[in-house]
């Protein structure tokens, strides 16, 4: 009976571990689903019981484990690892990035039903969401091509945050968006070559005394290092239908950490246009009222909602 009892025990154990195997592997590279996730937990308060009844059951030959050197070494690697995984230096976190699971991961975007969802978290106390909540015409099968970026107060680039799924098809549907992030490039190329005396980009002759806010760090922005001056940004978004024979449109929010809003709308702003190159043959594009050539376009997003926990 009590030989009985081990094999029984054993085999659960064996087939628990199977199931505690398969839904961390989903749960790691699958989008976050209560289902899996809560079968994954459960499964693993089933299987400490069951541990529990395995030490119970083979209590005498685990004792002599503890007389020995590898118990030792079994606790050290068991430390070290357990250290790491909740220290979570670079690389792991680079691993962990590779998650479809919304908890590791810094940023997320999904396309779903009802629209479109952007998570972005680059620290556990600044936690953004964009909710682009889903028009007449919208289509998951055949989704828009969307840009996601910031600007400073300046209207200049500072980071993009979500670039459209094809690089190629995409800069040539979201010009606005690629107009601004070359623009970051360039300054960025002669930042780094010495070609630049300032943080500004080279169509940038000096900054005024009323435009103060001209920094090309993001991190300025978001995460000021001085929470008592902090600088006011904007968050942009380009969104176009492929093959609609319609222009992008650019929807805008205004960002303010100095009278900080957990909840605020994003207002279309106009859609994209290509100008006369300036004097010094810099290609200029510019955001013009949406007119009657708009049809189709204006029912892809019905709203737009951005949320930052702070």
């Amino acid at each position: 009976m009590k030989k009985r009892n081990r094999s029984f025990v054993s085999l659960l154990i064996a087939f628990s571990f199977v199931v505690l195997s398969v839904t961390g592997i989903l749960a790691f590279v699958l989008p976050f689903s209560l289902q899996i996730v809560g079968l994954h937990a459960l499964m693993g308060f089933v299987f400490i019981g069951i541990i529990a009844l395995h030490v119970v059951n083979n209590y005498h030959h685990l004792s002599r484990y503890m007389k020995t050197r590898v118990l030792w070494l079994t606790v050290v690697v068991t430390v070290v690892m357990t250290v790491l995984f909740f220290w979570q230096p670079k690389p792991i976190q680079n691993f962990l990035t590779l998650s479809q699971n919304l908890g590791p991961a810094v940023d997320r975007f999904e396309v779903q039903d009802d629209g479109l969802i952007y998570h972005y978290s680059p620290s556990p106390e600044y936690r953004m969401t964009l909710n682009l909540r889903a028009g007449e015409t919208f289509d998951k099968k055949a989704p828009p091509h969307v840009a996601i970026w910031l600007e400073n107060a300046s209207f200049y680039h500072i980071k993009t945050l979500r670039e459209p799924d094809d690089s190629v098809t995409g800069r040539a549907a979201l010009p606005y968006w690629d107009f601004k992030r070359r623009g970051w490039e360039s300054a960025k190329v002669q930042m780094e070559t010495g070609g630049l005396d300032s943080e500004l980009p080279p169509e940038i002759d000096s900054v005024s005394g009323a435009t103060q806010n001209s920094s090309f760090d993001p991190a300025d922005y978001i995460l000021p290092a001085d929470p008592d001056n902090p600088m006011p940004y904007r968050l942009l978004v380009e969104i176009n239908q492929p093959n609609d024979n319609q222009p992008s449109l650019v929807y805008s929010v205004e960002i303010d950490n100095s009278t900080p809003k957990t909840f605020q709308l994003l207002e279309l702003v106009g859609f994209p246009k290509q100008e006369a190159n300036d004097v010094d043959g810099k290609e200029v594009w510019a955001l013009y009222f949406v007119d009657d050539q708009f049809d189709s376009s204006l029912d892809l997003v019905d709203s737009g909602l951005l949320t930052i926990d702070r």
